[in-house]
């Protein structure tokens, strides 16, 4: 491998609550009262406006494209205005090591994220100077499990997709990977279901890097 990509929240930074959190906001402000955790789950790697669907087919109201671009953008500045509290505690277990890792036997990394908000959060969480490059929902139209953000980095990298690592733990995002011609490693609570090449709680309980990279 030449350059691992990796997804941002869930993979090297939890902004999990956060998002709820915005979220839930704006669902009581449309008078959805019964936003859970479990609606949350399933944004997970998903667009922002696929995200919104979610939100809004609890309710009865139906919005124009218009509008709805507009309670998205809503949704957004409350949880900007989260991220600006935000810093390294955020960063999740093994990210910062395997960065320094991968750096020093010469792979290059990227951030492969549907958010549009990558760069102001690897900013604030101290991360942005271990990426090379960053490919997120400033640069596609499409969200995941189409393999544009993806793609999209590899390109930035100067990589044949081929030669790529997706990091991801979301099902849309191997998913991706898959459709990219990527090998993927999947991490989190649901890293055995995800159907990866490889996979693992975290980063910081990866064991087989050489066996990965290769």
């Amino acid at each position: 491998m030449k350059g691992v990509i990796f997804d941002l929240d869930g993979v090297l930074v939890s902004t999990d609550e956060l998002h709820f959190n915005a979220w839930e906001r704006l669902a009581k402000e449309l008078g959805i009262n019964n936003f859970t955790r479990e609606d949350n789950e399933r944004q997970r790697g998903v667009s922002r406006m696929a995200s919104l669907e979610v939100v809004l087919e609890k309710g009865t109201h139906q919005y124009t494209e218009e509008e709805k671009i507009e309670l998205a953008d809503r949704k957004n500045s409350y949880y900007v205005d989260m991220l600006q509290n935000l810093d390294d505690s955020a960063v999740l277990d093994g990210a910062i090591d395997t960065l320094k890792m991968l750096n020093e036997k010469g792979i290059k990394t990227a951030v492969g994220s549907a958010s549009k908000n990558a760069p102001l959060i690897l900013e604030k969480t101290g991360l942005l100077p271990y990426i090379d490059k960053i490919s997120c929902g400033l640069d596609v139209t499409k969200s995941k499990p189409d393999p544009e953000v993806f793609l999209v980095a590899a390109k930035k990298l100067d990589i044949v997709p081929e030669e790529c690592l997706v990091v991801e733990d979301a099902k849309a995002g191997i998913e991706a990977a898959k459709a990219g011609g990527m090998k993927s490693l999947g991490v989190g609570p649901f890293n055995e279901e995800l159907g990866a090449d490889y996979h693992s709680m975290t980063l910081g309980t990866v064991n087989n890097w050489e066996e990965i990279l290769c």
